[in-house]
């Protein structure tokens, strides 16, 4: 059984990894130390572009694997992840796009393609599905998660091709291809939240006929208030996107060669369907731990340096239930800017450890992003208290721009804003960080976003 070694080990391949990574070489990293071993078998990209720009039409907007690669990790700090990669070719960079044969970072041994199927956190040993034994000094669960598939509750149908989940490069591959192979056809989106949001848009974008179907009394109810949600399914239906609320998919019809045809719906419903998406939520994939390491919350207990229970042992992003010092209280959050941000925190915990100085503990303010069609929206903080709504949410409107607060307790804890500023949505920030007082909600409706620019 062959065995390695390294001081060490990311497990994962996602955004996280690829920013662990980073940050180890910028505080300084030996060649050899350190390996990232993913079940995908590529390097660690940015996977928000997959849902957005990466299915765009060629004439719209060429978004290769490539870019998705370096998509912010260079476009942040250009040059400083310039000077790590191992360059296997003179020309592997052409008008700033990386080509695919190139090793990720000088140094760091990518064992692509591998899966883990054993974990021994007291032992300190990985095992693979190839019986190839990791051993390492210091682990980082970066393992993220993974989609909750129809197929798991038994939907009749649901194996169907076209059939489609989005989480990794090779899911958006074969939904580009199905898109070039199903032109100007029929999809048919399952769920309402960030994947259906932004795939309906995608796909119409792709000039396909688009009908959306949620549950749920308004699109991504976890986050969007009532008056939310009716101007982004106004805007939708304007666009010529179908919506079917309250209501769900329970089986699948398919051609002889096996390609979907239809969705059946709860309601008796039948849709014709040339591609389904669906997108209805995710799971931490933390099976691997179980029972080795103390769970909190549906993910992996840790402190606010991201440390776990077991010594030597980091999770961070979607798999960690960390200290939330804003809102004293421990949480799991799955976007990426915490993927990112926790995955550079844990780094410098580890970093800092080895040098005996001291770091400060992760404070974060939760923040969450989406973009389709001319569409752009940013929210910080909580989303619990009473909303005011403010602005112009007409769906019809040249230019729309409205917002919302969050108020709990005499104070704002979260602000929605769309169509801001880069200033605005600084100003929208520093709001649901400092949690101003309000005294008279009514002002505050009619202050609106100038109430957050003199914060």
């Amino acid at each position: 059984m062959a065995e390695k070694h390294f001081k060490y080990v990311i497990l994962g391949g996602g955004v996280a990894a690829g920013y662990a990574a980073r940050e180890f070489v910028k505080l300084g990293l030996n060649p050899g130390e350190l390996a990232i071993i993913s079940k995908e078998s590529v390097a660690p990209y940015e996977r928000p572009a997959l849902s957005k720009g990466y299915l765009f039409p060629q004439d719209v907007h060429n978004l290769s694997f490539a870019k998705l690669t370096i998509y912010s990790m260079v476009l942040q700090d250009y040059q400083g992840f310039m000077s790590v990669l191992a360059v296997a070719e003179k020309d592997c960079f052409q008008n700033g796009m990386l080509r695919k044969d190139i090793t990720f970072m000088a140094g760091i041994e990518l064992m692509l393609g591998t899966e883990i199927v054993k974990a021994d956190l007291a032992s300190k040993t990985l095992t693979s599905a190839a019986d190839v034994i990791i051993k390492y000094d210091i682990l980082i669960i970066a393992t993220g998660s993974t989609v909750i598939r129809l197929s798991d509750f038994g939907v009749q149908g649901a194996d169907a091709n076209n059939i489609f989940y989005l989480r990794e490069i090779d899911d958006a591959d074969k939904l580009v291809a199905a898109i070039h192979a199903k032109k100007d056809g029929k999809a048919v989106i399952v769920g309402g939240g960030y994947i259906g949001l932004e795939l309906g848009a995608a796909l119409k974008i792709n000039n396909l006929d688009v009908t959306m179907v949620y549950p749920e009394p308004w699109c991504m109810p976890r986050l969007f208030t009532a008056g939310i949600a009716a101007f982004y399914e106004g805007y939708y239906a304007n666009k010529g996107i179908k919506i079917i609320k309250g209501t769900v998919a329970v089986g699948f019809d398919s051609d002889a060669n096996g390609d979907v045809t239809a969705v059946k719906l709860k309601d008796g419903r039948v849709l014709e369907a040339d591609i389904v998406v669906v997108g209805v939520g995710g799971r931490p994939l933390i099976t691997l731990f179980k029972g080795q390491v103390e769970e909190e919350k549906g993910g992996i207990k840790t402190d606010g340096f991201f440390k776990t229970s077991i010594p030597d042992v980091y999770a961070v992003g979607d798999v960690a239930t960390f200290p939330l010092k804003l809102y004293n209280e421990q949480r799991r959050v799955e976007h990426v800017d915490h993927a990112r941000k926790s995955a550079e925190q844990a780094v410098k915990a580890i970093k800092a450890a080895e040098e005996g100085k001291p770091i400060e503990e992760y404070d974060y303010l939760p923040y969450f992003y989406s973009r389709s069609f001319d569409l752009s929206w940013q929210f910080y903080g909580d989303n619990v208290g009473d909303t005011i709504l403010f602005g112009d949410n007409d769906p019809t409107s040249a230019k729309p721009k409205f917002g919302t607060y969050w108020i709990k307790e005499g104070k704002v804890v979260g602000v929605f804003l769309e169509s801001g500023s880069p200033e605005e949505n600084k100003s929208i920030a520093k709001v649901a960080k400092l949690q101003p007082p309000v005294q008279d909600p009514e002002q505050l409706e009619k202050e609106g976003l100038a109430f957050a620019s003199k914060i």
